[in-house]
């Protein structure tokens, strides 16, 4: 196994890469946050997953946007297991494709805030308790749209993930000193309810030729970064962005 114990807190733990990063996590030995906001009922799944498999897990509700909603999730976190090693920013949403034209300053905002506000959220609320173990890891789950500019209908959305890359790199700077590393994961076009909802199937069809493997990633092969990411594996790894896209876009 990867881990032995550890803490890890998954944001947006329901559905697709958030799910997958969870159960996976606890296979490998770390005791989970499962977090959700409105998805009671497939967070209650994932816990109930992790249980069956032999692990352990808490089940967190609130929004990850909100700074009274995520100081209160820390502590009950502190409460529980009194100590957090692993910090995932998966939590996220497109919430509507809309053109320039047809953007308006609240959705703007909507997605601005689950997005990227959340990252700066959630990884200032964890520094305390990461700080009093020695340090932690911070993985942010940015996006392939966040160098690509996305799809039509998604300026604020890979904006907004375009804000986590950099926000990612400039924690990974001024967090090192406190032992706390930060590194991001960038899935591509990903089997998810995301593309399910926000994205037609002839669109993914055609993405899905266009990437060099010849089809979309599954939510398991981007947990397979970030569970690295989170291992003493990448202990030597701070302010990157691991690509997981199929070949989609290549530097």
């Amino acid at each position: 196994m990867f881990f032995s114990g550890e803490v890890a807190w998954v944001t947006g733990s329901s559905t697709g890469i958030g799910r997958a990063v969870s159960v996976g996590l606890a296979q490998q030995g770390c005791r989970l946050v499962v977090h959700y906001n409105r998805s009671k009922s497939e967070a209650q799944g994932v816990a109930e997953e992790i249980r069956l498999q032999g692990g352990e897990s808490l089940l967190v509700q609130g929004d990850v946007a909100d700074a009274e909603d995520v100081q209160r999730m820390v502590g009950e976190v502190r409460e529980y297991y009194g100590r957090l090693d692993v910090l995932v920013n998966n939590a996220g949403s497109l919430v509507e494709r809309r053109s320039l034209e047809e953007m308006t300053e609240d959705l703007w905002d909507r997605v601005m805030n689950v997005n990227l506000k959340s990252v700066y959220l959630c990884s200032q609320a964890v520094l305390p308790i990461m700080r009093e173990r020695g340090g932690g890891k911070i993985i942010n789950i940015t996006s392939v749209a966040a160098r690509n500019g996305g799809g039509p209908g998604s300026a604020a959305y890979a904006t907004a993930k375009g804000g986590v890359s950099t926000l990612t790199r400039a924690l990974a700077k001024e967090l090192v000193s406190e032992g706390v590393l930060v590194n991001g994961v960038a899935p591509g076009v990903i089997t998810t309810p995301f593309h399910e909802q926000f994205t037609p199937p002839e669109t993914r069809e055609k993405l899905a030729r266009s990437i060099p493997l010849g089809r979309e990633g599954t939510p398991g092969e981007t947990a397979g970064a970030v569970m690295f990411l989170a291992s003493s594996w990448a202990n030597y790894m701070t302010g990157e962005i691991v690509e997981v896209n199929g070949g989609q876009l290549m530097d």
